[in-house]
């Protein structure tokens, strides 16, 4: 294989990485960074409660459904290409966020923003993927982006408090601007704009129902949110989307130039890392959710306190990174890892059910915070190494795109089941009868839906734990394609 520019000069692949690192901080972070500063533009722009959750929801669907074109069009494109056109979009998406007057314009912005978050995520990985070939260093360098793009939802929920106490809830748009400028500038110096050497077409049918699937996937767990379980919309878009994913996954099997080849969902430990990733984007996102509204609605924290008390969870999970999973991901692979990060976080979630309606949180959120990171720092670097190990450089925009669907699925799967489940809980227990004040019913009430959900979470991880033990070959994966070991 011909070495690439990113080779030939060794401080050059490592600029890269910090390059990518920077991309994938903004896109991780931008999921939850307007978080907690929704109450702030609820009042400015006087949307309702309901409405409030499509903020949300509009990133998602755009960027969950376009992942897989995002991916292929890296290939087709070059990556550096594709980075830039990505960020220069994120970053007009981000001015006109942050200028919205309306409702309408600012759920507009969201959309555009994910658009081009569809880009940017399976390039960015793309790029990690065919950059290092060193084994040690592709661990070290998985660790590190894994430890980022795991943290990107604690640190928006940090930087998301801090800009909107200081400055205003606008900012928390602004800001991807800076951001966007960092890394395109780097891009241009460091990224190699390599692209797939096989293949020099779209699917474009295939694009179209793969793209259409994932929507109405994504729109359905988001619709239950702000509507039901049984609303007819709900379960039509999910009805549609399955089935369009199934006809998707058909007409790949006789693609010549299929969106996301087939081969490379066949290998055992591909698809255990990518159950590890669902999984793992199911639970945490629900974290960042309720622990958010628990600060700040039953403690009635300030933004800023509550983004710093995220901080012991990006603590732990940069120690587990750096001391487990960048010294022993090169040596063991991955299975003696993602199980056991994954019975960490089912035992953080757990100590989450004991949240009290008084402040403790030395006694009862960090223990948990601290625990949980540790385990993220098991599953995600080892896990995203693993589902992007020895693919095709030509299918290295595709396998990135998986990765990136599979855990944006994931997230909304696990907003709309542990938020319905939090929310069904609530109301079951303000409709039993209670002997104490109203003001104490509802916060014991809520209280009691946040620790339902989290057991369900802590179900969901003790699961993931058992079927990746499974899955998982032992010892360092063997792996296919033109590219060296990635382990």
């Amino acid at each position: 294989m011909t070495p690439s520019p990113s080779s030939s000069w060794p401080a050059r692949r490592w600029w890269t990485l910090g390059v990518i690192c920077v991309a994938q901080l903004m896109v991780a972070l931008d999921a939850t960074v307007i978080n907690i500063a929704l109450p702030w533009a609820q009042r400015d722009l006087r949307f309702s409660n309901g409405d409030r959750q499509w903020l949300l929801t509009a990133y998602a669907l755009a960027f969950g459904s376009l992942l897989l074109i995002g991916g292929r069009l890296s290939d087709l494109w070059g990556r550096r290409p594709a980075l830039l056109v990505g960020l220069v979009g994120f970053a007009g998406a981000s001015v006109l966020g942050g200028s919205a007057q309306s409702f309408r314009a600012l759920v507009i912005a969201r959309a555009l923003q994910g658009v081009f978050a569809a880009l940017v995520a399976p390039a960015a990985l793309a790029v990690l993927t065919t950059t290092f070939q060193d084994p040690k260093e592709r661990a070290n360098s998985f660790s590190l982006f894994g430890a980022v793009s795991g943290s990107g939802f604690a640190v928006g929920l940090i930087l998301g408090g801090a800009l909107t106490q200081w400055s205003s809830w606008r900012w928390c748009l602004y800001a991807n601007v800076v951001i966007c400028v960092v890394a395109a500038l780097g891009v241009l110096a460091f990224v190699d704009s390599s692209r797939g050497e096989r293949r020099t077409s779209l699917d474009v049918v295939g694009t179209f129902v793969g793209s259409a699937g994932l929507f109405f996937v994504v729109y359905g767990f988001g619709h239950a949110v702000t509507s039901s379980w049984a609303d007819e919309s709900t379960w039509g878009s999910l009805f549609a989307g399955v089935a369009l994913l199934g006809v998707f996954v058909a007409g790949q099997r006789r693609s010549p130039h299929p969106l996301v080849p087939l081969r490379l969902l066949l290998q055992r430990t591909r698809g255990g890392s990518l159950l590890a990733l669902f999984v793992t984007s199911l639970g945490v996102l629900s974290l960042s959710l309720f622990l958010a509204y628990y600060f700040q609605n039953t403690l009635d924290y300030t933004p800023l306190r509550t983004g710093i008390y995220f901080l012991p969870l990006l603590v732990a999970m940069a120690v587990s990174t750096v001391l487990a999973s960048a010294r022993l991901l090169a040596r063991v692979g991955p299975r003696p890892l993602v199980p056991v990060g994954l019975i960490l976080a089912m035992l953080g979630m757990i100590l989450f059910t004991k949240l009290t309606p008084q402040a403790d949180y030395f006694g009862t959120v960090l223990p948990g915070l601290v625990v949980t990171g540790l385990g993220l720092g098991l599953i995600l670097a080892p896990a995203t190494a693993s589902a992007t190990a020895g693919i095709d450089r030509g299918d290295a925009g595709a396998a990135a795109a998986l990765v990136n669907t599979t855990q944006q699925v994931g997230a909304s799967v696990g907003t709309a089941l542990l938020n319905t489940i939090a929310v069904t809980v609530y109301t079951r227990y303000l409709l039993a009868p209670h002997g104490t004040h109203e003001w104490s019913v509802l916060t014991a009430a809520t209280l009691h839906g946040y620790a339902v959900a989290f057991w369900w979470a802590a179900g969901f991880f003790g699961v993931g734990a058992v079927a990746t033990f499974f899955l998982l070959e032992s010892g360092v994966p063997e792996l296919e394609g033109d590219l060296v070991p990635m382990l």
